[in-house]
């Protein structure tokens, strides 16, 4: 690893960050070990849907795994064996950890293809505003998988978190006012110097913005549970076909944010509307359970289900918005009382 030696940023030095469904080289993750999400049994409860998908990202690409330490390492190899996965495909990084939300404290990876090049952005990670501590391991994660693959990196200097943007690979980012210009991330920024942040070091040219998040959130309102992009022009946007239920308002008013925005080539979303999953309550808390928190990967496209009356609806319609790609659906009704799912919790390496 080095740190990049230029007064230049990514976007002048012409890095982007690329789409989610741009080839991925390996997908990486943060390996759960401790109550930080999910306390006591919660843990081993989680463990066997957490492997099936990290068996489901190796049919098709590595599987970068940070481990917190050997025995981890010796633990997670067991079980992946055992449930028939190629360990071939599975690599390790060790060192200590915190939490397992690899998107939010993971290395961003920026591109540029024209010099065949990768480099690392490191963002900084305070557990979302402070609410989590400790998460000083966690913040170390970015430089140690540089340092793994040999990566240039640079640190912007500013809080930054993997699932509050969305991309298009087109130079527009869509993320949500309640979540980047919360006062509990980075207070000292005004919108345009967020934005201006945004600009440079992730290669982009556009940040449109949608107001807030959904109920169980507490990440103050990542865009990953809400709307994401799957193709330069198209989204998928989650709706609450309810009206008494407390996502109903706030996902509406998202989708009316969304249906006036322009991108850089003038051309409005098209806007494909997924339902909201029926309320996914684990022992009287209301989870952030929504079909929109998948993963694009090589295998296909890895979306959680809940064991849920709408599951059927949603895969029905993902299927029909993303038809050139398979739809993975996998059981997330455990994994989800951490708050979070399959996105959530990784991160993807483009392939170069």
């Amino acid at each position: 690893m080095s740190t990049l030696q230029s007064t230049l940023t990514p976007q002048q030095l012409g890095y982007t960050f690329p789409p989610e469904w741009y080839p991925h080289r390996a997908t990486w993750l943060t390996f759960p070990h401790n109550d930080a999400s999910w306390q006591g049994e919660r843990l081993s409860k989680m463990l066997p849907q957490y492997l099936a998908f990290i068996k489901a990202i190796s049919q098709g690409e590595q599987v970068g795994i940070i481990a917190n330490d050997s025995n981890l390492k010796a633990f997670i190899e067991q079980r992946l064996e055992a449930i028939g996965v190629d360990l071939s495909r599975i690599e390790f990084v060790i060192k200590p950890t915190n939490d397992a939300w690899c998107r939010d404290h993971g290395p961003a990876f920026l591109i540029n293809e024209k010099m065949g090049k990768k480099m690392i952005v490191d963002w900084g990670h305070n557990a979302w505003g402070g609410k989590y501590p400790p998460y000083d391991d966690d913040n170390r994660t970015p430089a140690a998988i540089a340092a793994y693959l040999d990566l240039p990196m640079v640190s912007p200097g500013i809080i930054m978190e993997g699932g509050s943007v969305e991309f298009n690979g087109a130079g527009s980012i869509l993320t949500s006012k309640s979540c980047l210009l919360n006062k509990n991330r980075n207070p000292h920024l005004s919108q345009a110097a967020i934005e201006e942040k945004l600009c440079a070091y992730y290669g982009v040219e556009q940040i449109l913005w949608v107001e807030d998040g959904i109920v169980g959130d507490d990440t103050d309102g990542h865009i990953d549970d809400t709307t994401r992009f799957i193709a330069e022009d198209t989204v998928v946007a989650c709706v609450e076909e309810d009206k008494y239920d407390e996502n109903y308002a706030v996902l509406q008013s998202n989708l009316k944010m969304l249906k006036q925005m322009r991108l850089l080539n003038g051309k409005q979303l098209n806007i494909i509307e997924i339902p909201m999953p029926k309320a996914v309550v684990i022992d009287e808390f209301r989870t952030p359970g929504s079909y929109v928190n998948f993963l694009m990967c090589n295998a296909g496209v890895i979306v959680p289900v809940f064991d849920n009356a709408h599951d059927d609806l949603a895969i029905d319609l993902l299927e029909r918005a993303m038809p050139q790609r398979k739809i993975i659906p996998l059981s997330a009704s455990e994994i989800i009382w951490g708050q979070g799912s399959f996105h959530c919790l990784s991160q993807q390496e483009p392939q170069l």
